[in-house]
């Protein structure tokens, strides 16, 4: 039977044979074929191929009809919603065949035989000869039918597949893309149902969707069938996995992990729509769907397939609940991340922002002002307002022709791979899903500003704010000798800057994933009976109710935040400077009142190195040191450099490296390098002897200034005094610089300084700096500062 013209088995395709079989059955045909010697399992299955697609047609003399009612519609005679209905009427009317009717229930018979079942459960999947193409997605452009069992159940879901090739949203897209709709065939997909009404299932891809960052997998699950994560009706579970440390089984570099709410899941039904939404319990709701070797299985599968097709992929995989089993059920290639301009890209900043009304996942990185428009169904579309900011509680589909038509789309649920957020890249639209409350918040002609360019969180702000664009060309950046590094504190950014030629993080501050992802000081979580404030004790519960231990919670999420921020560059060094806030910002975050001293001067007081040997903070310090060894050594990062602030003597210096070595970060051992700030007078006079105990040394220009010049950096009576640039301040600078060479050390700088004076990085470079680290918004300005700077030298000493 696998010689038929009209049904073959899914093995007997490949991906060349999409004009037979469609995108979706051809790639999955070639997952079978060619990637199952390397463990990717693909439930088996048979389609239908687009001959069949015709001869039904024939039969039932459709195609005169059809081809009329497209006319109409293209002259503009009747309305799509007309066009669609009276299409998908005339198919839905037709009759099989017997012959072609009789082959599709053999193979199903077959397959039934196969499987050891007298009627098997099957998925019945759409596939157009003209989806999933490099250059365009057909993706949720046609219907899937789950649960379906028996012959009649099987010929009536197919018919109901050909008919969904006529849906509204499908023609739409067609018009768009350019598509001739009496050319486009549909092949049908019949595949053994995966128990996953019993497990999860989900979308992944194997590149980050929002920047294009090639080096991650990101994965999206949720409970039960994989429909609710596609069309955006419940939030997922997110995982994000770095792909170079992937081959290392001893690693596993899972880089985020973000619990999602999950309120509802799809699973089985008796009834005519044959799958039903239950609640899930509070116990789905709080666990992962997926364990951490079941993440990496995924991700290692993403890979291969990316290898395999030469590109990067978006995949829907589905666990069966009853044997545990992992399986893809569809690959195709992503179509807006692979098509953008990798030599160029565009920044956005936000100023005079009013307040935040409402907040969700950000997708795309840029930000509109504009008039919200709420739309509960795509019924009222002839309510919507051209321009405005869509806010709805989730898309499908029959969204689409309303989302052309925004600026912005904003959506109670809903992941990264939901619907809007696909049709939004697509679009080139930013998006924010997932705020939960938006179409409660939010109303009509509200004046509001959707911002996507703060990282992975994106904000809707009150009015109008003041938006800043800039775009930046890659093309000609020099070739410098110094190293031109970038300060990033913000994990969830990080990624925007990956395509930045940098080479690595010069900063990277650790104060700022506590204050913003962890939110709890150290000594709250470890001491957490001693906290008196009620309410405090309610805000850390809820932050760390899905951790058995309060201290893991702070451990597991700043290990995985650097994390984000070591992948953007790795294998490039990343120096990460050990937590540096003053005891009056200790005192902000949850519980810290509890914890810290009042002291009239915080900015010269309890800080730096002298906090992590005191007994009043070393158990946070050794937590510290817990999520540093977790970083390079569970997690892989082993680019990622440690950096003592304020460290006021060689005395200090000895005590706290015996701290680090007691929590099993010792010098030297393990590829590990430890710097130190040279931000105190005493870290140049004693450079010789500080050298003897670190790798290098990191300027900080602004502390260094401060006391060098008795300047206290935040008077603004003083403000005039603050120079980096005085002539004190550079003797200290070429002091150090020229002290740590002589010892072996490196000396590197991360102020602004060169961002703001082209004569300071001048400076530097006659020095003999090692490196310079900036903001990312400055690093194409400071490296041709530096590259002319280099060549002045070089045609002096010439």
């Amino acid at each position: 039977m696998s010689k038929s013209e009209t049904v073959i088995w899914l093995e007997d395709a490949s991906r060349k044979d999409v004009p037979r079989v469609g995108g979706k059955n051809a790639s999955l045909g070639e997952m079978l074929n060619e990637l199952g010697s390397r463990g990717i399992a693909v439930p088996a299955g048979f389609a239908t191929t687009s001959e069949a697609y015709w001869r039904f047609l024939d039969a039932n003399e459709l195609k005169p009809a059809i081809s009329e009612a497209v006319k109409d519609y293209e002259a503009g005679r009747v309305t799509l919603a007309e066009t669609g209905a009276a299409v998908r009427k005339l198919i839905l009317r037709g009759d099989w065949p017997d012959d072609l009717a009789g082959e599709i229930t053999e193979f199903y018979r077959q397959m039934s035989k196969r499987i050891g079942r007298q009627e098997v459960d099957v998925a019945v999947r759409s596939s157009a000869t003209a989806e999933d193409l490099p250059d365009a997605s057909f993706a949720g452009q046609q219907e899937t039918y789950l649960n379906i069992r028996g012959e009649r159940e099987l010929l009536e879901a197919c018919k109901k597949c050909y008919a969904s090739l006529f849906t509204d949203r499908a023609i739409s897209y067609r018009q768009t893309k350019g598509f001739d709709h009496m050319q486009v065939a549909l092949s049908i997909g019949v595949q053994r149902m995966v128990r996953s009404d019993k497990g999860g299932s989900g979308v992944m891809f194997s590149i980050d969707t929002e920047t294009g960052f090639d080096k991650v997998v990101v994965i999206n699950a949720a409970w039960g069938l994989g429909e609710n994560v596609v069309q955006g009706a419940v939030d997922p579970d997110e995982f994000v996995i770095f792909k170079p440390l992937l081959s290392n089984d001893t690693l596993k570099p899972i880089i985020e992990k973000r619990v999602g709410a999950k309120s509802i899941k799809m699973i089985y039904s008796q009834g005519a729509e044959k799958t039903k939404n239950v609640p899930t319990s509070k116990a789905e709701r709080a666990a992962y769907v997926l364990d951490d070797e079941e993440i990496l299985t995924l991700a290692r599968w993403a890979t291969v397939i990316e290898e395999h097709y030469g590109c990067p992929m978006d995949m829907e995989w589905a666990k069966d609940g009853e044997t545990g089993e992992l399986f893809i059920v569809q690959a195709r290639p992503e179509t807006v991340q692979a098509q953008r301009d990798q030599n160029s890209f565009k920044s956005y900043a936000i100023k005079s922002k009013g307040k935040v009304l409402t907040k969700g996942l950000s997708i795309g990185g840029s930000a509109i002002a504009g008039q919200a428009c709420l739309i509960e169904s795509p019924a009222d579309i002839d309510r919507f307002i051209d321009g405005s900011i869509l806010v709805t509680g989730t898309t499908d589909p029959d969204w689409v022709p309303i989302m052309k038509r925004a600026a912005g789309i904003i959506t109670d649920h809903g992941g990264r791979t939901s619907h809007a957020a696909i049709v939004s890249r697509e679009l080139g639209l930013p998006a924010i899903v997932g705020t939960g409350d938006a179409t409660h918040l939010l109303h009509d002609e509200q004046e509001i500003t959707l911002s996507c360019a703060e990282g992975d969180e994106g904000f809707v702000y009150e009015g109008y704010a003041e938006i800043e664009e800039k775009t930046e060309s890659l093309a000609d950046i020099p070739e410098t000798k110094t190293s031109v590094m970038l300060n990033l504190a913000n994990p969830a950014a990080a990624f925007r800057w990956w395509q930045i030629p940098a080479d690595g993080v010069g900063l990277a501050r650790m104060e700022f994933v506590i204050n913003n992802q962890i939110q709890v000081h150290p000594m709250a979580l470890i001491r957490f009976d001693d906290i008196r404030d009620n309410e405090t004790r309610a805000r850390i519960e809820e932050l760390t109710r899905d951790y058995d231990d309060k201290s893991e919670y702070f451990v597991d999420k700043l290990a995985r935040g650097l994390a984000r921020i070591a992948a953007t560059v790795y294998p490039k060094p990343v120096i990460v400077r050990m937590s540096d806030f003053k005891t009056n910002e200790y005192a902000g975050l949850l519980g810290g009142a509890d914890f810290e001293p009042k002291e009239e001067n915080p900015m010269l007081g309890f800080r730096g190195a002298s906090r992590y040997y005191s007994d009043a903070y070393k158990p946070g310090f050794a937590l510290e040191c817990r999520a540093m060894a977790r970083l390079r050594n569970e997690l892989g990062f082993d680019n990622v450099i440690m950096m003592i602030p304020f460290c006021r003597s060689v005395d200090e210096a000895d005590k706290v490296l015996a701290v680090m070595a007691e929590n099993g970060l010792k010098r030297g051992e393990n590829g590990l390098e430890v710097y130190v700030m040279c931000e105190i007078p005493s870290n140049v006079i004693l450079a010789k002897e500080f050298a003897t105990r670190f790798d290098g040394f990191s300027i900080g220009s602004n502390d260094l200034t401060q006391l060098t010049l008795g300047v206290d950096r935040d008077s603004d009576r003083l403000s005039g005094l603050f120079d980096e640039q005085d002539e004190a301040v550079k003797w200290m600078i070429s002091n150090v610089i020229r002290e740590a060479h002589a010892a072996g050390a490196k000396v590197g700088l991360c102020g602004q300084a060169p961002s703001d004076h082209p004569e300071f990085a001048e400076f530097l470079v006659e020095c003999g700096i090692d490196s310079m680290s900036v903001t990312p918004d400055s690093f194409i300005a400071v490296k041709k500062r530096v590259a002319k700077a280099e060549s002045e030298k070089k045609g002096g000493a010439a």
